[in-house]
């Protein structure tokens, strides 16, 4: 699996006409380490606030929107309400999956095309061409199930 760095990131946004600004930079530099997190804008903003507190919450909202637009993250809403944010791995054709836990809330994400010949079946079927597709399976973390096991 390839994985994004800075130095990719930016020969994109360049490449899209995008410069990337300290306040991008610092943006990126978030999502790349904190990339198994799902962070929301406004935890973003919160981290970054530590290092750069000049930097507004307008600012980081337009960021991670150029970033979603140029498919380097993806935009998710969960259950919550919140739009959380995803590096796309480039190496992946498709959105990677998730495995939501109702009751810690836990996010794990799974990088393997589970559904492969179910989108082969669609656009056989239905003449439909698949360009993306999102599963987000609801359950019990093995955590959680440990902790009501010993209740």
């Amino acid at each position: 699996m390839t994985e994004l760095s800075l130095n990719t990131i930016k020969k994109q946004l360049q490449e899209a006409g995008f410069k990337l600004t300290p306040q991008r930079e610092a943006t990126v530099g978030v999502l790349l380490e904190k990339e198994k997190e799902h962070l929301s804008a406004e935890e973003i903003f919160l981290l970054l606030r530590l290092k750069h507190p000049d930097i507004g919450l307008a600012t980081v909202y337009r960021t991670l929107e150029i970033l979603t637009e140029l498919n380097i993250t993806y935009k998710v809403v969960f259950e919550d309400g919140l739009s959380r944010y995803d590096l796309r791995r480039t190496s992946n054709e498709h959105f990677h999956h998730h495995l939501l836990c109702i009751e810690c809330g836990n996010i794990e994400e799974i990088h393997e095309d589970l559904l492969g010949e179910v989108e082969k079946d669609v656009e056989s079927r239905y003449q439909f061409v698949v360009k993306d597709r999102r599963l987000t399976f609801h359950g019990i973390c093995r955590e959680c199930q440990q902790k009501l096991r010993n209740k």
